[in-house]
């Protein structure tokens, strides 16, 4: 079964987790792309969320940001029911703890926010639709580090390869996922599920590699790798996974899994290298850190679904991507700067404090 170009189009979208890097990005292509939708942004506003990185649509009628917990079940009723606006059409769920450092360091908030938010989050939307029925999608936007770790020859994930996770921010995933699912089949919610691979562009909070990489270079800081960095993972602009999460929201099947990825396998330590070719920094700057535990070894997405039944095709590339996104920070210092101090906590309890 494949689904028809068009056959959803929601006129207003609850985005949760809109202040974080994914979601700021979706929402600023959603009104840029598609000029009849308004926006509800659900943010806690937690360390990774940043309104600065929508202050250029913070003014656009039809956006609108709410500081919030997605575990409020009495805020996102009135949000569902519309609170004096248009009731939403869709969910977009992008709301979570999303930094596998800090899982290992506290894995307590990662099943709290993953878990026990999305159930929150799911009873919600299924009171509001016994309230007033009407067409309606929940977006269930996963990861593929809920698939586990892949062999150097193995294929790569379909949406049919069985979840094993092994961090627990991939096991509180997993478990969102399995609960999403569930309520599709014993309630008959109408929710999708995406798994995405690792994104990276503007806007990006500067834990995780790519931005991490860019912003110590900048500083002329060690750059810490994992192991021998030979580990390979599956990247895809963030842009190119906006339009994908619209294209699974309007086009997709409910009830069904959606791989998205650019299919571009490169170990991280090619990853370093490429952004110290474009800083012009020399690679003196790479130091290899003891591994991370049950550090994945491989990842690799096959998005032959999204593209042979949805028509959808990741636009860019991982040199173009990857120099546009190091040149976006090198102009955004500001924006960076200030959160730099938080962005690098976890990287020193890990493999920074005695080492740097």
């Amino acid at each position: 079964m494949t689904g028809r170009p068009g056959s959803f189009q929601p006129a207003c979208v609850l985005v949760t987790g809109g202040a974080g890097f994914i979601g700021s990005n979706l929402i600023r292509w959603i009104l840029s792309e598609q000029p009849r939708v308004q926006v509800v942004n659900l943010d806690l506003l937690t360390y990774a969320g940043n309104l600065e990185s929508l202050e250029d649509v913070a003014h656009d009628a039809r956006y609108r940001f709410v500081n919030g917990d997605i575990g409020d079940r009495e805020l996102v009723a009135r949000l569902l029911a519309g609170d004096g606006g248009p009731p939403p059409d869709a969910v977009l769920h992008l709301a979570a703890e999303s930094h596998v450092d800090r899982s290992i360091l506290g894995p307590a908030v990662f099943v709290e926010t993953n878990v026990r938010g999305t159930l929150s989050l799911l009873e919600a939307t299924r009171a509001e639709l016994e309230r007033m029925s009407r067409p309606f999608r929940f977006l269930q936007v996963s990861t593929d580090e809920v698939y586990g770790t892949l062999g150097p020859a193995e294929p790569a994930f379909t949406e049919a390869t069985p979840l094993a996770p092994n961090s627990p921010y991939a096991a509180s995933k997993a478990g969102a996922d399995h609960l999403v699912h569930a309520y599709v089949a014993t309630f008959g919610l109408p929710a999708i599920i995406t798994r995405c691979a690792n994104n990276y562009g503007p806007y990006q909070f500067p834990e995780k590699l790519i931005p991490l990489m860019i912003t110590r270079a900048l500083r002329d800081e060690a750059l810490p790798v994992y192991g021998d960095g030979l580990q390979v993972r599956d990247w895809i602009h963030v842009d190119d996974h906006a339009r994908a999460l619209w294209t699974v929201l309007t086009c997709g099947v409910q009830g069904e899994v959606y791989n998205i990825g650019g299919e571009i396998q490169v170990p991280n330590i090619e990853i370093v290298r490429t952004i110290l070719r474009h800083l012009g920094k020399g690679e003196a700057l790479i130091r290899h850190v003891p591994d991370r535990a049950g550090h994945d070894r491989r990842y690799a997405m096959n998005a032959a679904r999204l593209r042979t039944e949805l028509d959808w095709m990741p636009r860019h590339t991982l040199e173009d991507g990857l120099g546009t996104t190091v040149t976006w920070y090198v102009e955004h210092r500001t924006w960076w700067e200030r959160v730099i101090s938080e962005a690098y906590r976890a990287a020193a309890a890990l493999y920074l404090a005695e080492r740097s």
